[in-house]
C-alpha cells in the first residue's frame, strides 16, 4: 500500500514511517515540520498529497494536557478542523482506509471497583483532597476506597481537557465519515507512549520525557504526587506496529473501530522515574507531592481486543524499553 503518514516527521509518526517501509508499503510523509506546506488545515495541499494514495495514517495532532483554555482554539484548529479537512479530501479523492491516533484521554478516569457498589465512575478530584495529599479517587456512592482495573473499549467516555475533548471529536468525525463514504476507519487510543525521538522539554511531551530531559540536564526527575499513579507504558516501536496492523487488517466498513493499544502491564508513575534514572545512571527521582489539574489517577488499558482481532501484541518489555530510552536521543520538539 501507498500510505501517506500525516505528522510522519514526528515521534511516533517517524516509526510508523519505518514500520511501514520494513513491511513493504510506500509511507508519504507529510509534516509541517518537514514541509512548511504541509499543514493539514490546508485544503490544496492535503489534495495533492492524497494523490495515488490507498490509505491514510493520521498522527497529526497538537498534543498535551490543554487543562486551560488559553490554546483551546488552537488545539481545536490543529486536531479537529485539521481531522475535517483531510477527511473531505479523502471523501473526494476516494481514498477509503484511515488509521487514526486515538488516546486514552478521552475516558477521563480509569476503570474502579468498589466492593460494595461494583464498576464506579469517580468524579474530578477537587482542589481541596489534592492540596491535602488525597490523591486516590473514592466511591461516589459510598466514599469507600476503590481498586483500579484495565479499562476496555466499551467504557464511558469522559474527556477532562481540552486536548481529550478534540481527541475524542477526532473519533466522531471518523466515524461519521466512514459512515458517508463506506469506508474503513480505526482508532488506537495510545496509552503513555515511550521511546527513541520523544520531544524534550517541552510541555505537550509526556511523562517519561520530563523524567528523561531532567536527567540530561543532571537534575533529579521530578515525580507529581506521591508517585503511586497506575499508567501502561508502551514502547513506539509497539504502537508503530500496531499501526501497520491495523493498516493490513481490513477492518469493517462504514464504521469505526476502536483498539487500546498498551502494553497491558501497569506500572506507576514513580516506577518508570526510577527504572529511568537507574538506567541512566541518577540522579534519584524526587517524589514532590505536587499536582496538576486536569490529571487522573490510575487509568490502564485492557488491549485484548487489539490482540485477539488483530494479532497484535507487545513485544517490548518495560524494563528492555526503559534501558534502551536511557540512552536515546531526543527531539528538540
Amino acid at each position: 500500500m501507498r500510505v501517506l503518514v500525516t505528522g510522519g516527521a514526528g515521534f511516533i509518526g517517524s516509526h510508523v514511517v519505518e514500520a511501514l517501509a520494513e513491511r513493504g508499503h510506500e509511507p508519504v510523509v507529510y509534516d509541517v515540520c518537514a514541509d512548511a506546506g504541509s499543514d493539514v488545515r490546508d485544503r490544496a495541499a492535503v489534495r495533492r498529497a492524497l494523490s495515488g494514495v490507498d490509505a491514510v495514517c493520521h498522527q497529526a495532532a497538537m498534543v498535551g494536557l490543554g487543562t486551560g483554555f488559553a490554546e483551546a482554539a488552537e488545539y481545536v484548529s490543529r486536531n479537529d478542523l485539521g481531522t475535517a479537512v483531510l477527511l473531505t479530501a479523502m471523501a473526494d479523492t476516494g481514498v477509503r482506509r484511515l488509521v487514526l491516533a486515538g488516546s486514552m484521554v478521552v475516558y477521563g478516569e480509569g476503570r474502579y471497583i468498589c466492593e460494595r457498589h461494583g464498576v464506579v465512575r469517580p468524579g474530578a478530584r477537587s482542589v481541596a483532597d489534592l492540596s491535602a495529599g488525597r490523591f486516590e479517587p473514592m466511591c461516589p456512592v459510598c466514599g469507600a476506597e476503590l481498586s483500579p482495573g484495565l479499562i476496555a473499549e466499551d467504557a464511558p467516555v469522559d474527556p477532562r481537557n481540552v486536548y481529550a475533548t478534540t481527541k475524542l471529536a477526532q473519533e466522531h468525525l471518523g466515524a461519521a465519515w466512514a459512515r458517508v463514504t463506506g469506508g474503513s476507519a480505526v482508532s488506537l487510543r495510545y496509552h503513555n507512549v515511550y521511546g527513541p525521538r520523544m520531544p524534550r522539554d517541552t510541555p505537550y511531551a509526556g511523562v517519561a520525557s520530563f523524567f528523561r530531559s531532567a536527567l540530561a540536564r543532571g537534575e533529579a526527575p521530578r515525580v507529581f504526587e506521591d508517585g503511586c499513579q497506575r499508567r501502561d507504558f508502551v514502547h513506539v516501536r509497539d504502537v508503530a506496529a500496531a499501526n501497520v496492523a491495523a493498516l493490513e487488517a481490513g477492518s469493517p466498513q462504514g464504521a469505526l473501530t476502536v483498539y487500546n493499544a498498551g502494553s497491558g502491564e501497569p506500572h506507576t508513575v514513580g516506577e518508570m522515574a526510577r527504572t529511568l534514572a537507574t538506567a541512566y545512571g541518577g540522579p534519584e527521582p524526587v517524589v514532590t507531592g505536587e499536582y496538576r489539574l486536569g490529571d487522573v489517577r490510575h487509568i490502564t488499558a485492557d488491549s485484548s481486543r487489539l490482540r485477539a482481532e488483530l494479532g497484535w501484541r507487545a513485544q517490548v518489555g518495560f524494563e528492555e524499553g526503559v534501558r534502551e530510552f536511557a540512552r536515546a536521543e531526543l527531539r528538540g520538539r
